[in-house]
Parts: C-alpha cells; structure tokens; sequence
C-alpha cells in the first residue's frame, strides 16, 4: 500500500530531505509514501546526488518549486526510477490536459526550450528515495526555466491530481502484479 501526504506549510528543500525515514521523522507517515510540499529550492554540489551532476559542480535553485518526495520500502533501484519516470509522466499528461504542450526528456519536463522540472532517485540501506520538484517560480535557476506561474497552472491542482493519480498507478500494479496464474 501507497500512502500520500501534501504538507500544509512551506517547506524549504535543499537535497539533505533525501534520505530514509525523513517523510516518517517530518510528516508522521510509516511505510511507503509519496508526500508533496512547496518551497523554495537551493541544492548546493555537496547535496547532489547525481554524479553527473556533482562532476562539474552543478547545483539546483529555484524560488518556488512544488516537490515531491518519495520514499519506497522493498523496492529496488531500477524500480525507483520506473516510478519516477512514471511520476514524471503522469504529471507531463496532467499538464497537457491543462493546455500546455510538454514534452518529457527521461525524467525532466521542458516546455518550448524551457526546463519546467528536476527529478533524482536513489538508494539508501532500508528504502528507495525519490525527488521530483517541478518549478513553480524558476527565479534565480542556473538553467533557462519555466514554472507552473507562467504557465497559468495552479500548483495546488497539480499536487492533488498528481498524488490520486500515482497512488491509483501504484495500486492497480500492486494488484496486477498478484491477479495472475504462474506459468510453467
């Protein structure tokens, strides 16, 4: 079972969130969660955890972004990162219901040349972890970006339908994955 959570308040994210057991430790939610806040982002290089990233001393801010983070006990990393490609392009389908063309490289979301998200998935020794931010108010980012803000989309809308739809996705696996007869 998947649970969600969207905390009320805002939320700075700065990279040292993922970790395991932080959605326990900060929101009180036991067990696989998918919880999202808002905030403001500034990842420095020693927080990154993307080696690409942290090889030519990158880092990540944004004045306002809606961030997801996730944590996955029993999962393995390349179960990660098939979650986050889905989260990913659950939220890429959200938007372009809302009338905004998006398109999706991996895991980053762009539109027109714009760089509207940032996302990385890890391991820790208990759990699999899980960032998704998408910019809300790209300010201050090292790259060219565009945010929910420009793009008449309210943040608030996204988090809700984002979270239903990922916690549906998660279940309906969940259950196709014990519904069938083992072949032999």
């Amino acid at each position: 079972m998947l649970q969600t959570y969207i905390h009320p308040e805002e939320l700075a994210y700065n990279g040292v969130e993922l970790r395991p057991h932080f959605i326990l430790s900060q929101f009180k939610q036991e067990g696989s969660t998918l919880a999202s806040f808002t905030g403001p982002c500034l990842v420095l290089t020693e927080h990154l955890v993307d080696w690409e990233d942290r090889l030519v001393n990158d880092h990540i801010k944004a004045k306002t972004m809606v961030h997801f983070l996730g944590e996955f006990f029993g999962a393995t990393l390349k179960e990660g990162l098939w979650m986050q490609r889905l989260l990913v392009s659950l939220a890429q389908g959200w938007i372009q219901r809302h009338g905004v063309n998006v398109t999706r490289s991996g895991d980053d979301l762009y539109f027109v040349a714009k760089k509207l998200s940032v996302s990385v998935v890890t391991i820790s020794p208990v759990s699999v972890l899980l960032h998704f931010g998408v910019n809300v108010d790209p300010e201050g980012a090292p790259v060219n970006a565009g945010g929910l803000l420009e793009l008449g989309i309210d943040p608030k809308e996204l988090v809700k339908d984002l979270l239903t739809e990922f916690q549906q996705e998660y279940k309906s696996i969940s259950k196709a994955s014990v519904k069938v007869r083992a072949v032999i």
